[in-house]
């Protein structure tokens, strides 16, 4: 038992460490938040891209692309929105309902699913995750932006407004630029690939370090129950709820992992600069930021020890 305590600590330790970095460099004023938005600016434009183009590019995808998995997640997705978002009509005053619809559906899949992903299999979790957070790029933002518009008066939720957000996402350009390659085989020069590599290896723990930086417990003070109430939904019912779908579903082994990762993953920083754009509740939406990732280094490794202990992961 502790040396399966010890294993699943070793997979989530490095990427939670990464995180309270990125608090502590904050605290003790070695990083600032012109570095985190500059840094945070060139992760999503950059780096980011490359490593899910490398990701892609180097997959097979006849493994890691894998229908049941896409079709799991999407449907859990917007099972996971649709309840989120009747949570909030029960429990949230209108202004506030589409900033804690957000916080409580939307995972850091890109950044923090991914890196566990990548800690727990390696090579295949980068395959496997990478071509699923394509989908959760479209998925999330799609899904954000409706929810958001809805309610705020600042930003438009007409189809082609989401749509023409989605096709300028460098994460989005980035997947379905590699696919083809991939499919087709196509090789790339070695000294593309070693550079691409290179800013590749940047991201997670530059990413990290950021998310961490954003971190604040006056926000924290500043919310209350709806935060919490958020935040449960997110770290406690949609991953308890989805794994066990998955799990019922047929799911076992890096797929079930990597499921239970991605549905489980806190609420997304992204949230907040999209809390900001709409001139929603954006206080809300850091404090939600905040207790789920607090909470998620504490759920993750119960939720890993659970399912390694099961034998199903």
């Amino acid at each position: 038992m502790l040396a399966l305590f010890i294993q699943t600590l070793n997979i989530t330790a490095p990427v939670f460490a990464m995180l309270f970095m990125g608090v502590f460099l904050k605290r003790i004023h070695w990083i600032n938040d012109g570095f985190i938005q500059t840094a945070s600016s060139l992760v999503f434009n950059v780096c980011m891209p490359a490593l899910l183009f490398l990701g892609i590019y180097h997959a097979d995808l006849s493994t890691a692309a894998k229908p049941q998995v896409l079709i799991y997640f999407t449907l859990a997705t917007l099972i996971g929105f649709a309840g989120c978002w009747l949570v909030a009509i029960w429990r949230c005053p209108r202004e506030d309902r589409g900033i804690y619809t957000q916080g409580a559906f939307r995972g850091n899949n890109g950044v923090i699913g991914l890196a566990l992903a990548a800690s727990m299999y390696g090579d295949q979790g980068i395959s496997i995750g990478a071509i699923l957070a394509g989908l959760v790029i479209l998925l999330y933002n799609s899904l954000a932006a409706v929810v958001l518009a809805i309610y705020s008066p600042s930003i438009k939720s007409d189809p082609w407004s989401i749509f023409k957000s989605i096709l300028c996402n460098p994460l989005i350009i980035s997947v379905l630029s590699a696919a083809p390659l991939a499919y087709w085989q196509i090789g790339l020069p070695n000294w593309l690939l070693t550079s691409a590599d290179y800013l590749a290896q940047m991201t997670l723990p530059l990413a990290l370090i950021c998310i961490g930086g954003t971190l604040s417990l006056a926000s924290l003070r500043a919310s209350g129950k709806l935060a919490i109430s958020a935040s449960l939904m997110k770290v406690i019912w949609l991953p308890l709820l989805g794994t066990l779908g998955a799990w019922l579903w047929g799911f076992r082994g890096a797929e079930l992992g990597i499921l239970f990762l991605y549905i489980g993953s806190p609420t997304a920083a992204a949230s907040y600069v999209m809390a900001r754009a709409a001139n929603g509740n954006h206080e809300l939406a850091a404090a939600i930021i905040v207790i789920t990732t607090l909470a998620a280094a504490v759920t993750t490794n119960i939720g890993i020890f659970l399912l390694q202990w099961g034998g199903w992961i």
